[in-house]
């Protein structure tokens, strides 16, 4: 596979993308924490944007993947900023796939600019996680050295490396909550979530479901589905969900 593209954001951080030309409207991938533009989900979509002619961009937040920059460093703010960069190499309408962390991505993206959105995928998003999820669990002793050092480690599902979270990612992501206020989502969005999801439990795609207001909000829980979202069974759903947002 050929290296991929790179843009310089208004913040001046260099992000690293992939952008198949096709039919409108395209279709934005946006990744989970941690994660990149190589997972199983955003080539599975990338296949099905070849197969279907659709326009689809995936790209890697600062910090993440091929692109630039220290994770460390990054803070919800400066990953919503990357994704609104990189819709910017689009003209016309969008339909946003945000998994995980990458759902709350999409959801500050179609705060910040509704008339573009023309549907949006949640994969067992994870809105307003870094104080529903990370502070709303940390122990006392967690929270003190937090404040003290900067950073606490929490081991990861994931990887031999643990996550380290730092200060600035708490207390940035408290500007940035999305279930406290209005949320309005005036286009087709389609709610993906395992019930065997440790990560983000339904509970959280319940409550996004109650919160949010609009005309067309469907939720759909797949029995034993744990939070990658990945079999084949997992990955049709989501490309059936794509398709329907797009025919709505």
């Amino acid at each position: 596979m050929p290296d991929p593209s790179f843009l310089v954001t208004p913040e001046h951080r260099r992000i690293a993308y992939r952008l198949t030309d096709g039919e409108g409207p395209a279709v934005v991938f946006c990744g989970g924490f941690k994660s990149d533009m190589e997972g199983t989900k955003a080539l599975h979509l990338q296949r099905w944007a070849e197969q279907t002619g659709r326009a689809f961009l995936r790209f890697d937040y600062s910090g993440h993947g091929s692109s630039e920059g220290a994770f460390l460093e990054g803070a919800i703010g400066d990953w919503f900023e990357d994704a609104r960069a990189a819709c910017g190499l689009l003209a016309g309408p969008l339909v946003l796939v945000g998994s995980s962390m990458g759902g709350w991505i999409s959801l500050l993206l179609a705060r910040a600019m509704p008339e573009r959105i023309a549907g949006l995928v949640g994969i067992a998003a994870a809105p307003d996680f870094t104080e529903d999820s990370m502070w709303a669990g940390f122990s006392e002793a967690q929270r003190a050295a937090l404040q003290r050092d900067g950073q606490v480690t929490l081991p990861s599902d994931y990887s031999d490396e643990p996550y380290i979270i730092t200060r600035r990612l708490i207390e940035e992501g408290r500007g940035r909550l999305v279930l406290r206020d209005p949320l309005d989502l005036p286009f087709p969005v389609r709610l993906l979530q395992g019930t065997a999801d440790t990560d983000v439990p339904p509970s959280v795609a319940l409550r996004l479901l109650d919160h949010a207001t609009g005309p067309d909000i469907r939720l759909t829980l797949v029995k034993g589905a744990d939070h990658r979202f990945s079999t084949p069974e997992c990955l049709t759903m989501i490309e059936d969900a794509v398709e329907q947002v797009l025919g709505r």
